[in-house]
């Protein structure tokens, strides 16, 4: 069964960087399209960043755009999530998701398999 495995998740201190990884098994990471979302405490799962199968588009939300990269390894079969310049706002728990047919990135009802998550802690 297809499974994805996040790590790299930690405390950092407000300014500081993290680089999120995404393991796939049984799923090949350049034919789906490959996202991160996040949950913060109390909140809805919001989107943080996608990219495309194929041709490798990427996609970010406002609040991340120019301070995080998504990026995948296709010989590993693997997706990182580079996080710099955090905030106390980027605090949640940070989730892949892997989908085939994708309309909305944004959204997370296109998505057919998700990992367990990885807690991001930034303090101030």
């Amino acid at each position: 069964q297809v499974q994805l495995v996040e790590s790299g998740g930690g405390l950092v201190q407000a300014g500081g960087s993290l680089t999120l990884s995404c393991a796939a098994s049984r799923l090949t990471v350049r034919s789906y399209n490959m996202g991160w979302f996040r949950q913060a405490p109390g909140k809805e799962r919001e989107f943080v960043a996608a990219v495309s199968r194929s041709v490798g588009s990427t996609y970010y939300s406002g609040s991340v755009k120019g301070r995080f990269a998504i990026s995948r390894d296709s010989a590993k079969d693997t997706v990182s999530l580079q996080m710099n310049s955090l905030n106390p706002e980027d605090t949640a728990v940070y989730y892949c998701a892997a989908g085939r047919y994708i309309s909305d990135y944004a959204s997370p009802r296109g998505y057919d398999y998700w990992g367990q998550g990885t807690q991001v802690i930034v303090s101030s």
